[in-house]
C-alpha cells in the first residue's frame, strides 16, 4: 500500500537535544563543552509498520527513543504518538507505549510474577485482563516455570524475556525496542524477533533501534540511518539497499554523509 494511504501513528518533528559534557567526556570529544546528540531529526512511522533506526554507537538513537518515551525532553521539536505530544502530554503518551531497553534493570529481589502484577496495576490494567495476559505471555516465553524465582537467579536470556513481557503489560499500540537482542543467545534472540513480527501482524507500530544490519534486514519495512544525530537516509529497505547488502549501503551512505551530503 502506498505510504499516503497508510495511517500515520508516529510523527517526529525537528527533534534537537544537546548535553553538557563532563570534563572527562570533553577529552574524548575534542574539548567540546556541549554535544548535540540529536540534530533536527524528523521522520514518520505508520500503523502496522516496523521502522528501523540504524546507526553506530553514539549516533543518537537511544536519545531519540528516550525522547519518544518521554524520559527526557528535547531542546526543540516534538514527537506525536497517536496524536499525543511527547513534550506537552507525556502521560497520554506513556499510556500508549511500551519501551524495552537494555538499560532496563529489574530489581534482583523481585520475581517475574510480582513485577508483572505491579506494572499491570501501575498501568491500571483490570485484574482479570492482567491475569489472562500474564498467563498467555508467561507461557509464550517460558517464564511460567520461573514465575516465582527472584530476578537475581534468572539467566540473562530469561531476564530479557521478563523485561519484554513487563514492557507490554498494557498491550500498547506503539512499542519501542532499543537493541532488543543484545547479549542474547540465538534461541532467545529468535523468540524475540518472531514476537516483534507478530506485533506487526497485529497492527502495532514498532520502532526498532539497532546497529545490527541483519536484524534490520529481517524485520523492518523502512529504515532511517542516523549518523551524528542527523538523518543521513530514510526509505524502504528495498530502496535503501538498491540491490546491495544493507551493510554495503550503510558504509556508502556513511562516507557520503561524512563528505557533507545529508538528507
Amino acid at each position: 500500500m502506498e505510504e499516503y494511504l497508510k495511517e500515520e501513528y508516529l510523527k517526529v518533528e525537528n527533534l534537537t537535544k544537546t548535553f553538557r559534557l563532563s570534563r572527562k567526556q570533553r577529552k574524548t570529544e575534542g574539548g567540546l563543552i556541549v554535544k548535540t546528540a540529536v540534530d533536527d531529526l524528523s521522520f514518520t512511522a505508520y500503523k502496522g509498520e516496523i521502522f528501523g533506526l540504524l546507526g553506530p554507537n553514539g549516533a543518537g538513537k537511544t536519545t531519540t527513543l528516550r525522547i519518544l518515551a518521554t524520559l527526557i525532553k528535547p531542546d526543540n521539536g516534538d514527537a506525536f504518538i497517536g496524536g499525543s505530544s511527547a513534550v506537552h502530554d507525556e502521560y497520554a503518551v506513556r499510556s500508549k507505549i511500551g519501551f524495552l531497553t537494555s538499560d532496563l534493570k529489574l530489581e534482583d529481589f523481585f520475581t517475574p510474577d510480582y513485577l508483572f502484577d505491579y506494572f499491570s496495576e501501575l498501568y491500571s490494567v483490570p485484574a482479570e485482563t492482567a491475569a489472562k495476559r500474564k498467563a498467555e505471555m508467561f507461557s509464550r516465553f517460558g517464564i511460567d516455570k520461573f514465575a516465582s524465582v527472584k530476578v537475581a537467579n534468572l539467566s540473562t536470556g530469561m531476564r530479557q524475556k521478563v523485561s519484554l513481557v513487563i514492557s507490554l503489560v498494557n498491550d500498547p499500540d506503539f512499542i519501542i525496542f532499543d537493541e532488543p537482542t543484545n547479549g542474547l543467545d540465538v534461541l532467545t534472540a529468535k523468540t524475540v524477533t518472531d514476537f516483534i513480527l507478530e506485533l506487526k501482524a497485529r497492527g502495532k507500530t514498532v520502532i526498532l533501534s539497532t546497529h545490527i544490519f541483519s536484524l534490520i534486514e529481517k524485520l523492518c519495512d523502512r529504515v532511517g540511518i542516523i549518523i551524528d544525530g542527523r538523518l543521513a537516509a530514510l526509505d524502504t529497505l528495498e530502496n535503501i539497499t538498491a540491490g546491495k547488502s544493507l551493510e554495503e549501503r550503510f558504509f556508502d551512505i556513511y562516507s557520503q554523509f561524512k563528505g557533507g551530503e545529508a538528507l
